[in-house]
This record gives structure tokens, C-alpha cells and sequence, in this order.
């Protein structure tokens, strides 16, 4: 027998052991919920005790062909802002319905509007439908864009990087202070929200988010501890944990310290239940692969069946690799949407 000498094969041997305390198994999704989001919200990390003020600016604001878009900052935490689009469609009158836009690790947000990063009055071919500020516009939907830490404009400025990603460097400062990566982005996405209901402008009852890859990692926990969002619709992250982060080479920016000892990803998409959620996958994605992502969908089916609710979870599968299926996808929510009314 060869020795036992690879890390990764032990951690494997650790997982096939471990049972999450608090997966779903069956009773009152509510209770189940309440005691999942507390023991998650830990886990995420600190968050600041109190809220700074916003102080929004607008840097420009340009008229385009859906609609109107203007790029604004806002204030997160104290030495920490935030540079958003905020694309507004024409032949809507206000309260719009809002979503939260995230990009993955790409250049930036600015794919989201569909201009390059270094001149914003030029166009830039988004290529896997990540334009996702002009696919809402197009639908009636307005959209906040905002750029995740560490990448696009956020990325590492002054120390130097010698990891390939930027965001490995966020990540393990963020984890000597306490925090964790992952939690810094939802709580970007919470500040997102108090900046749409401070415009006046927003249907606060019909605000939700979206992401690919890294954007649906954000989304997805936006969605299971935000309870201001009504809707979602993570892209190419949806999986299981097993089949996923545990078996390939990932990010860290994905790792969250001992979340597999207390729930799986179908269990953290289960405390967004009953409320409608889109959940798109590639059939040809390596990195979240379909056969995991459909495990955990039907763990996910089983939990919005018990909070009452089946026909509000979705899935959708692009024929495809890691990239957005805006023609598999947005069928489905604008569908949601309609039931949420006005």
C-alpha cells in the first residue's frame, strides 16, 4: 500500500466522515433557517458594529441607447469605497425594480455595462452574456453594478501581488483581521441596498442580485443572509461543496473556515427560501461541475418544498462552459418577476 503522504487526499478522507450539523433533514424550514443564518453569519466574519455614512457622488452620468447610466462611489466602511454603474431604462417610470450586478474575476464591472475599463466612452464585447447591466436594462429592470474588493478597479494597488489572483491577498489579511473575503462582498452588497434606498428611486420590495462565477459566489450568500433581497440568480457557482471547491484547484476567495462543518451550499441557498431564485450552470463547467450542481439542487428542491414553495426554485443549464445563459436564465425570473407584482 503507498503512504498516506497527499494533503488533499486526507482532506478528502476528512469530508466523506464529516456531517454537517446543520444541514436541512426534514421539519420547520423556518426555525432551521433562523439558527443556519446565525451560525453563517459567523462564520463570514466581522462586520462593522456601526454603519458610516454613505456619501454618495456621481462621476458622470451618460445617455445610451436602453436608458441612462452613471457611475457613482459610495462609502462602505471607514477607508473603503465603492464605484458602481447604475444603468437606468428608458420607458420605465420609477420605482424600478433593481438588480445587484456582480462580475467574477474579470477586468471589472465595466463588462457589465459593456465599456472598457481604461476609457468608459468606448465599447467592449462582453463576451459569455456577461453585459449584465444591459440585459437587465433591455427587460425593464434598472441595475446597480458594484465592483467587488480586489478585482476590476478594487484590486491591489499598493502592496505587490505575486499570486496570480488579486484577491488571494484580500483574502488572508481578511482572515488575520477576522473576516473573511466572502463577507466583505455581501457586505458591500447590504451597503448597495441602503444606497438604492437612499436615491429614492428603487421598488424596494423588488431588489435582487446576480453574479457569475465569483459574482454568483457573492450573490448566492448575499441572498442567504440579506433579507431585503426578493430575488437572485447566482450563475456557475451552484454546486456542492464535495464536487467543487473540495476536488479542484479554486480561488481562496471562495474558502470560508469551517462552514462544511455545519451545511452544505444547498442548505446556504435554502435560507433564501421561499423567494424566487434562478440558478444557472454550464453543462460543460469544469470548475462547478453539473453532475454536483444537480446533487445539490435536489437537496435545494427538498427544503423549498417544505417552506411551500417548489415552483420558485429554478435551475437552468446552458449548453455551455463557466459563463451566463442570459437566454436559458432570464425567461425564468422575468416569470418570477411578474409574480412579484409592482
Amino acid at each position: 500500500m503507498p503512504p498516506h503522504l497527499s494533503p488533499s487526499q486526507f482532506h478528502r478522507h476528512l469530508l466523506a466522515q464529516t456531517v454537517p450539523r446543520l444541514r436541512y433533514e426534514g421539519g420547520e424550514v423556518g426555525a432551521w433557517q433562523r439558527r443556519l443564518r446565525a451560525r453563517l453569519r459567523k462564520l463570514i466574519g466581522e462586520w462593522p458594529t456601526r454603519r458610516t455614512h454613505l456619501r454618495p457622488r456621481r462621476l458622470w452620468l451618460r445617455r445610451h441607447p436602453l436608458g441612462t447610466i452613471e457611475k457613482v462611489v459610495f462609502t462602505a466602511e471607514s477607508h473603503c469605497e465603492v464605484p458602481a454603474y447604475v444603468g437606468l431604462p428608458a420607458w420605465v417610470e420609477p420605482p424600478y425594480p433593481f438588480m445587484i450586478c456582480l462580475q467574477g474575476h474579470s477586468t471589472g464591472m465595466h463588462v457589465s455595462i459593456g465599456v472598457e475599463r481604461e476609457d468608459e466612452t468606448k465599447p467592449y464585447k462582453a463576451e459569455g452574456d456577461r453585459d449584465f447591466a444591459l440585459g437587465c436594462m433591455r427587460r425593464g429592470i434598472a441595475a446597480l453594478c458594484i465592483e467587488q474588493r480586489s478585482l476590476g478597479e478594487r484590486c491591489e494597488q499598493h502592496q505587490q501581488a505575486l499570486s496570480p489572483h488579486g484577491c488571494h491577498d484580500a483574502t488572508m489579511q481578511a482572515l488575520m483581521l477576522g473576516r473573511t473575503l466572502i463577507g466583505e462582498r455581501v457586505y458591500d452588497v447590504d451597503r448597495g441596498i441602503d444606497y438604492l434606498v437612499a436615491r429614492g428611486d428603487a421598488d424596494l420590495k423588488r431588489i435582487g442580485v446576480m453574479g457569475n462565477s465569483g459574482g454568483g459566489t457573492t450573490s448566492l450568500f448575499a441572498a442567504a443572509l440579506l433579507p431585503r433581497l426578493s430575488f437572485a440568480m447566482p450563475s456557475c457557482y451552484f454546486c456542492t461543496f464535495a464536487d467543487s471547491l473540495m476536488s479542484i484547484y479554486h480561488c481562496a476567495d471562495n474558502y470560508i473556515p469551517g462552514l462544511l462543518q455545519w451545511a452544505e451550499m444547498a442548505d446556504l441557498m435554502g435560507l433564501f427560501a421561499p423567494k424566487p431564485v434562478v440558478l444557472v450552470s454550464g453543462a460543460e463547467d469544469s470548475i462547478f461541475p453539473l453532475q454536483g450542481a444537480r446533487k445539490a439542487y435536489r437537496q435545494l428542491r427538498r427544503i423549498y418544498r417544505a417552506a411551500g414553495a417548489p415552483e420558485r426554485c429554478h435551475h437552468v443549464v446552458g449548453q455551455g462552459g463557466h459563463r451566463f445563459y442570459a437566454e436559458d436564465a432570464w425567461p425564468v425570473m422575468l416569470r418570477e418577476l411578474g409574480r412579484l407584482g409592482s
